[in-house]
């Protein structure tokens, strides 16, 4: 006897043009927002590292409730992670985003704690009842 399941859920649900595209824009924006973590981090420092963090947790976690699966969060991270660690490479004149400081170490490391912590939160809470009629 065999249970018949509906279509898959989460990463073995189907990929689509429509999933592909969120997460190709999901890695996007998690690079904008590495890109702007870098900018602004040391400019107010420490309030600049603050905002440059919450504002990853954000895309991080808003990740997972656009897509309901942990991809949603390594999309982003995947994005963020590329565009910082390609600012901290140094150019042959020397020049560089990231200066070595606490700052830069605390949104490099706080970036990435912050990352894991949204790809393992609990899974995302279900509407209570299984009735597509409210109160039945």
């Amino acid at each position: 006897m065999s249970t018949q399941q509906g279509p898959g859920t989460g990463l073995a649900a189907p990929l689509n043009f429509g999933r592909i595209a969120a997460y190709f824009g999901l890695l996007v924006l998690g690079a904008l927002t590495g890109v702007a973590g870098a900018l602004i981090q040391p400019a107010w420092f420490p309030g600049g590292l603050i905002l440059a963090l919450a504002a990853s947790a954000g895309v991080f976690y808003g990740g997972r409730l656009a897509t309901g699966t942990t991809l949603g969060v390594g999309a982003p991270a995947v994005g963020w992670l590329l565009a910082v660690m390609f600012l901290t490479s140094t150019r042959p004149e020397g020049d560089f985003v990231f200066g070595a400081g606490t700052g830069s170490y605390l949104f490099l490391l706080g970036g990435m704690i912050v990352a894991v912590i949204c790809a393992t939160l609990a899974k995302l809470p279900q509407a209570p009842g299984g009735s597509a009629r409210p109160g039945k």
